[in-house]
């Protein structure tokens, strides 16, 4: 008998317990203003920021996101060609970022953080050009670290299912350049978001 009510008390708290937890999925799209750490010559740059989205919730007010993300990374640039004419420039860094980030939840608002990994696919250099040069673009992939580390921090709010809103800064562990010249140079990124879940409480 009391293994019986052992065995209810213990399915009546698992499913209490499933009921209150729910995990969800969605999707996130928005802008990016990234730059690299430390770096004052450089002029940051906007770019695109989107993926997929798992929240795993723990209890009523905490959970783990774990996100996989289509990230464009990189700066802009002025400079003097050399014969007194400005040039116009970028790098874009496309990455695949996978930030694991904890969560706290409070009635729709939210504060995150947590580790992110990310891997290089692509890297491009491009000038506008000047009367002595002209304009072009080219890989330069190699000049970079494929793998980057480093931490995801923000805020928002959101509905269990639904729309809502994020403001979140990327920031760097690691040096990510081959040829640094000694100076670390780290990614920079502050990106502003919608998203939508789907399923949840």
């Amino acid at each position: 008998m009391k293994k019986v009510l052992l065995s209810t008390a213990l399915l009546a708290v698992t499913a209490t317990a499933a009921q209150a937890q729910s995990p969800s999925f969605g999707i996130k799209a928005g802008a990016s203003l990234t730059n690299f750490a430390d770096r004052s010559n450089f002029k940051n740059k906007l770019g695109f920021n989107g993926g997929f989205v798992a929240n795993l919730p723990i209890s009523d007010g905490f959970s783990i996101q774990p996100e996989l993300l289509y990230s464009m990374k990189g700066y802009k640039f002025s400079a003097d060609d050399g014969f007194g004419a400005q040039v116009d420039g970028r790098k874009t860094l496309h990455y695949i970022d996978v930030p694991v980030l904890a969560r706290i939840n409070a009635g729709g608002l939210f504060f995150e953080a947590g580790p992110q990994f990310g891997y290089l696919v692509a890297a491009k250099f491009a000038q506008d050009g000047s009367a002595n040069f002209p304009a072009g673009s080219y890989s330069v992939r190699r000049d970079y670290k494929i793998v980057d580390f480093g931490y995801a921090a923000g805020l928002g709010y959101q509905l269990p299912a639904g729309p809502g809103i994020g403001l979140r800064y990327n920031g760097g562990f690691k040096n990510i350049s081959e040829y640094s010249g000694g100076q670390s140079i780290r990614n920079s990124a502050f990106q502003l978001y919608l998203s939508y879940m789907f399923g949840g409480k």
